[in-house]
């Protein structure tokens, strides 16, 4: 990383958080990752159940294998060797855990969230249902706007996490989305989080490094 990186990466960080705050968010701006997971792991007690939303990010930070450490209750659909209809029944619990868990596909400037699902059990539990909803994003996720929030969705999150996931849809091949009409399709559901939901608590780290897709 050369010397400017950092300087930019605050820059633009700060200013998000100054944008989600303004929208009701709690928002901190943490210059590493170790940083963001040392916060995040003193919001979550002992006793809480948590839900993982299958973020890439999340899992960067080791934070699940901390808790599970600690003997929370983890709820992740996608622990190896659970059957399709386990899976299902853990995304119903994670939508009324005390703590859910989440990375996010992009956030504007104006500090507003955006998503894109296949299922919607994510964007779902980050709307509406958990005890606290808690968001960490790296630098890599910030945008001008919601046009480009989407395109960073078609050109980035999309292609990469249907690769990841091993899915047979043709962003695997091109490398961008081709708006498939795949019953494989993980374009289903865009959400936009304008401002923090009223009912749920929801705390949004954003990390000067680069972090998920």
């Amino acid at each position: 990383m050369n010397e400017f990186t950092p300087w930019h990466n605050e820059a633009l960080g700060k200013k998000v958080v100054e944008s989600l705050k303004k929208n009701g968010f709690e928002a901190e701006y943490c210059p590493s990752a170790a940083e963001a997971a040392e916060k995040i792991l003193a919001l979550i007690p002992e006793s809480a159940s948590v839900g993982f939303g299958g973020s890439w990010t999340v899992k960067a930070l080791g934070i699940q294998e901390k808790l599970a450490g600690k003997g929370n209750t983890i709820l992740d659909h996608g622990a190896p060797g659970l059957s399709n209809e386990e899976r299902q029944d853990v995304r119903k619990k994670q939508l009324t855990c005390d703590v859910f868990l989440s990375g996010t596909n992009a956030v504007t400037l104006d500090g507003k969230l955006v998503n894109t699902d296949g299922n919607g059990n994510r964007v779902a539990a980050m709307i509406f249902g958990p005890g606290k909803v808690i968001v960490v994003l790296g630098t890599n996720k910030i945008v001008k706007d919601l046009d480009a929030a989407e395109e960073r969705i078609q050109m980035v999150a999309a292609p990469v996490n249907n690769k990841r996931i091993g899915l047979p849809n043709p962003c695997t091949q091109t490398g961008l989305c081709m708006n498939c009409q795949t019953e494989t399709r993980i374009c289903n559901v865009t959400t936009i989080i304008s401002k923090r939901p009223r009912s749920t608590p929801f705390h949004v780290f954003v990390v000067g490094e680069e972090l998920g897709f």
